[in-house]
């Protein structure tokens, strides 16, 4: 199954509309994407993947934030790391441009940008490229059990 039929599933077995769209400029950045939808970058929900050791651990945020890893880490209580394009992959199914908040083929710890809970709606990645949903960061936080908090590099806002 590809990656944008998992995030579907998983949309649907979480009763979360299906409001998956497809670009075919595709939506490799937040910035493509806000062009592509027609929204304020800071309203993309971009999914970062850091790892502690071998897990996986999700971070959503505004599209125009960047992340301090030294506040994820706070957030979770053990540090995380950057992690590779390949390991991204094979770890949770998707390829990095792609990555979904939902139907990972692995357990996930997500951690939730505080920014977000302030934009409505907000669009993520939906399995691949050129995928996106709709939903708000509410629905985010429910559908992934997402630790909500202050990720935010200092002096990043949103764009």
């Amino acid at each position: 199954m590809d990656g944008v039929e998992r995030v579907r599933r998983a949309l649907a077995a979480a009763g979360h509309d299906d409001s998956i769209a497809a670009f075919a400029e595709g939506t490799h950045s937040a910035a493509d994407a806000a062009a592509a939808i027609g929204c304020d970058v800071a309203q993309i929900a971009k999914s970062i993947v850091f790892r502690h050791g071998d897990a996986v651990v999700l971070v959503i945020a505004s599209g125009g934030n960047r992340i301090d890893r030294r506040k994820v880490a706070a957030a979770l209580g053990h540090p995380v790391k950057p992690a590779d394009p390949e390991w991204v992959a094979q770890a949770t199914g998707f390829a990095v441009g792609g990555v979904a908040p939902v139907g990972h083929a692995c357990p996930v710890t997500v951690v939730l940008d505080t920014d977000l809970l302030t934009l409505d709606p907000v669009w993520a990645a939906a399995g691949s490229s050129t995928h996106v949903f709709r939903t708000t960061a509410a629905a985010l936080a429910a559908l992934t059990g997402a630790r909500v908090a202050e990720v935010r590099q200092d002096g990043a806002q949103p764009a």
